[in-house]
């Protein structure tokens, strides 16, 4: 049961590493300086569903790791 629960945690855990990179750059950065700058965001829906899925992988990871901590302690 350990080993399946630390597997699993592993496998959200790159979820989340994934999820986190793929989201866009707030800020405009150098882009702003050569007049490269987003002016209109058209993937807004998708921004907004990447954020709620790495809250998702968030949460799962939060409690799998206390329920690790709490019932795995050697």
């Amino acid at each position: 049961m350990k080993i399946f629960l630390i597997i699993i945690e592993f496998f959200i855990a790159l979820g989340l590493i994934v999820s986190i990179l793929l989201h866009s750059a707030k800020g405009e950065g150098l882009g702003a300086i050569g007049g490269s700058a987003r002016m209109f965001s058209s993937q807004k829906g998708l921004d907004e569903g990447l954020t709620k899925f790495t809250w998702l992988l968030v949460f799962l990871f939060l409690v799998l790791a206390v329920l690790l901590s709490i019932f795995f302690k050697n």
